[in-house]
């Protein structure tokens, strides 16, 4: 007699077992599904299979070879397409000549099939599906027999309302040959959605056989983690390949297999260790299965876990109820709790705790420390930390999605006071739209309002928060380093980006998914706020010499990027009496925003067209309005840190009083200009959010980052591009300077900045080094280490949010900041490989 081995489906229920191999592939006791099914057709005598296949057909074929390294001959059929599963039997019909019995490749069964084979003989059947009772029949096909056997009503997949009995269609079946001329070739045909009913239909002689048993359809991850508890609990009996040990038969050791704990004391219940696997010390394992080549370090504790080839535990993890597939590294003191699947090649980092249910497609890596909630499909990695600095930046629909945005809204709400107001902002770009508004239905659950403000420039949000009314502001953006990211923007009262203690309070309540969720009478309401520009408009007029301007009437050019600022800045710069001429200010929603290339290319537009009309300076806006990129009357475009240093000159030239806000890794150039005017500078750390508290002190002029973002805290104390336009104009009237001499005037001193590559777990020893190093030397040690070196400076920094250390150096001449430059990455370079080795 033969058998049929249906093996074609795509295993798509099951992912993410299944990314990677066929489902009859998936392991199960270190064996493939299907090779149960094939041990227990050999002990029914029915050596001689037929393996229908579809997905993934090659995996199936060379494992198995044609059978008879696993005593039995094997025929493969591939169908071309789906044809359903008694059409997919049509096409081996050449090979069906005599009764035969069909079986899924995925099924967990010890039935008798000798007994459903006795019986479809003695009954004269032309067809005998196998049947057996389960506690829910839903999924299945439910069918009710007569006293013969004879199926008398037949339904597939019934709701409750239509389930008439919990006798189900368990897919094994046994049928004589001239069952398939009822099945037409090539076309989609089902066997108990179309062959079966026709034959009640037509009254043929279709039986059902009641046999008790194990049965389980392994249809999903629950299924085959339940699979699994049930043969470790003997509920289902299978073939071992690891050999059982005298002493302990519940225990199955493969070769060459190393246990810590000799006498297998720390081994409990049933487990299955495959070959080369190393147990160390004193880990402890119960009614768990592990694969080939893997390795467990002392202190782990396992329980109902199945492990696949090749995965490596490091100290300390605890996984229960889950399953790791192949590759899979995970870090020390990993936490896996119940239901969760580990897929292909994942690296999970130390600490790491991977929650309940939670499904890791392959090929992530989870940073140490991170807390998995979801289930980490798209994209590469997931973070241990939601913020950097103040910002929530991730893959736009893949990091970033709504899902994500709005328990992002729940657990910032949940920080703020019940029925408190915030500010809602967004620039032009379509996806922050669709982040926001799922950010705020969160939010709305937690009790909170919100003043949506929609379209807004980035400074005028931040104006705003600066008067009064809200507890706090969010901005939707396109990220400015990556157009497929996006960046979620959180401000405090004053307009001041988050702290990082209010950003890992949100994050807190991120991950403990400990959100307050208020009565359904209760939620937040949305409100709009149409005079916002009248706030901004009135202080943006009143901190400006409107009088000198006027009476300069300079000529400008301003590229608006698209961005609000067009319906704001042109009609300010008009009443201040400058004539304008604006580039790209109509606003308008985009999909995907301003590429760098055509950034690029807009640079170059302006660039040509202040020259042409003989403006005195053009200016190009950031889309979200605080970076600033200027170019001089000779339509030189300035770079970030000629453009710091030019304004720098100019405030120094016309205030002649008072300090700057400068980071660390400024250049000493811009100090050197302002010690010469009788300004004061103060050096602070390189974020936002210290430059920011830095411009609020009394008396500061100007606050700069490195990037293009500037601060005139006469007007605010926070980044603001389109009054930077305002008060550079102002400035070039009161000195009487053009931009351009202002830059040639400027100190000449060389500046290098260089990033190079650091993995988190070598910064700290990279600043140890470079602290022992600059022991002799003048050093700061505000952001980063920087010392003082003859004829110039040099700074080691490490990124706060990637791998990344910057070094950057400044020096008289090109020649030696090269040199400075040159000489500490080598010492970088090197300290690495001295951490590496220790």
């Amino acid at each position: 007699m033969k058998a049929v081995i249906m093996a074609g489906g795509f295993g798509t229920r099951i992912q993410p077992l299944t990314i990677n191999m066929p489902k009859p592939m998936i392991p199960l006791i270190n064996r493939p599904i299907m090779l149960h099914i094939i041990d227990l057709l050999k002990r029914h005598g029915i050596t001689e299979l037929i393996l229908l296949l579809y997905h993934q057909p090659m995996v199936i074929k060379n494992f198995f070879g044609d059978g008879s390294e696993f005593g039995v001959h094997i025929t493969y059929v591939t169908p071309l397409e789906d044809f359903g599963t008694a059409g997919a039997v049509k096409a081996a019909a050449k090979f069906l000549d005599e009764r035969f019995l069909i079986i899924s490749g995925d099924l967990l069964t010890d039935f008798d099939l000798s007994q459903v084979i006795k019986f479809h003989e003695e009954k004269g059947a032309k067809a005998t599906i196998t049947l057996t009772s389960v506690k829910d029949p839903l999924q299945f096909g439910v069918v009710i027999t007569d006293k013969e056997g004879r199926i008398t009503k037949f339904l597939e997949k019934p709701g409750w309302g239509e389930v008439f009995s919990d006798t189900i269609n368990t897919g094994i079946y046994v049928l004589e040959p001239e069952v398939l001329a009822m099945i037409p070739a090539g076309e989609n045909r089902d066997w108990s959605k179309d062959v079966f009913p026709q034959m009640l239909a037509e009254d043929a002689p279709l039986f059902g056989c009641q046999l008790s048993g194990y049965w389980a359809d392994i249809g999903n991850t629950d299924a085959y983690l339940e699979a699994g508890r049930d043969i470790t609990r003997r509920q289902v009996r299978v073939l071992i390949d690891e050999r059982a040990t005298e002493s302990r038969p519940d225990i199955h050791l493969g070769e060459d297999v190393l246990v810590g704990r000799k006498d297998l004391s720390l081994l409990e219940g049933m487990v299955v260790l495959g070959d080369n696997t190393q147990v160390l010390g004193h880990a402890r394992l119960k009614n768990t299965v592990v694969g080939r080549n893997c390795v467990i370090e002392d202190g782990c504790e396992l329980e109902d876990a199945v492990l696949w080839d090749n995965v490596y535990l490091k100290k300390g993890c605890r996984i229960q109820g889950a399953g790791l597939c192949h590759n899979v590294r995970v870090g020390q003191g990993v936490v896996i709790e119940e239901g969760v699947i580990v897929g292909d090649e994942t690296t999970i980092g130390d600490e790491a705790y991977l929650k309940k249910d939670v499904k890791v497609w392959p090929l992530k890596v989870i940073e140490g420390g991170a807390i998995v909630t979801t289930n980490l499909i798209w994209g590469e990695k997931w973070r241990k930390s939601l913020f950097e600095g103040a910002v929530v930046r991730g893959l736009t629909n893949v990091e970033l999605t709504p899902e994500f945005s709005a328990k992002l809204g729940a657990a910032y709400g949940s920080t703020l006071p019940k029925d408190s107001f915030i500010l809602a902002g967004r620039d032009a770009i379509r996806a922050s739209r669709m982040l926001k508004r799922s950010f705020l239905g969160g939010l709305l659950s937690a009790g909170v309002n919100v003043r949506d403000i929609k379209m807004v420039s980035l400074p005028v949000l931040r104006y705003k928060l600066t008067t009064f009314g809200e507890v706090g502001g969010v901005h939707f953006r396109q990220s400015p380093e990556d157009p497929a990211a996006t960046d979620i923007i959180f401000f405090d009262a004053e307009g001041i980006e988050v702290s990082s203690a209010a950003a890992k309070g949100i994050e807190r309540i991120y991950y403990k998914e400990n959100f307050r969720r208020v009565h359904f009478s209760e939620p937040g309401g949305i409100s709009e706020l149409p005079r916002i520009y009248d706030y901004y408009r009135e202080g943006y007029l009143r901190a400006l010499d409107g009088a000198a301007l006027r009476a300069a009437a300079p000529k400008v050019v301003v590229d608006l990027n698209h961005s609000p600022a067009g319906e704001l800045l042109p009609g300010l710069l008009n009443d201040l009496g400058c004539e304008v001429i604006e580039l790209n200010s109509h606003l308008q929603e985009s999909r995907s925003g301003t590429s760098p290339e055509q950034a690029e290319r807009a640079l170059e537009q302006l660039s040509r067209i202040v020259v042409t009309l003989g403006a005195t300076a053009g200016f190009w806006l950031g889309p979200s309005g605080e970076r600033l990129k200027l170019i001089d009357e000779t339509g030189e475009v300035l770079s970030d840190i000629e453009a710091l240093a030019s304004l720098a000159s100019l405030v120094c030239q016309a205030e002649r009083s008072g300090s700057l806000v400068l980071p660390v890794p400024a250049p000493l150039a811009v100090e050197e200009l302002a010690v010469a005017a009788g300004l004061t500078v103060k050096r602070t750390k390189t974020d936002g959010r210290s430059l920011v508290e830095g411009a609020k002190e009394r008396n500061v002029q100007l606050a700069a980052a490195l990037d293009g973002r500037f601060a005139f805290p006469a007007f605010q104390s926070n980044f603001d591009a389109l009054f930077a336009v305002g008060k550079t104009i102002e400035l070039l009237v009161r000195t009487g300077k053009s931009l351009g001499e202002v830059r040639r005037s400027n100190p000449t001193r060389a500046y290098r900045h260089l990033q190079l590559p650091c993995s988190w777990e070598l910064k700290g020893g990279i600043m140890r080094k470079m602290s022992e190093d600059s022991v002799e030397l003048e050093a700061s040690f505000v952001d980063g280490v920087k010392v003082q070196l003859p004829g110039g400076w040099a700074l080691v920094l490490p990124d706060q949010h990637r791998p990344v250390v910057h070094l950057m150096a400044e020096a008289g001449n090109a020649a030696r900041a090269d040199e400075l430059l040159e000489t500490y990455r080598r010492k970088v370079e090197e300290w690495k490989k001295e951490l590496l080795k220790s």
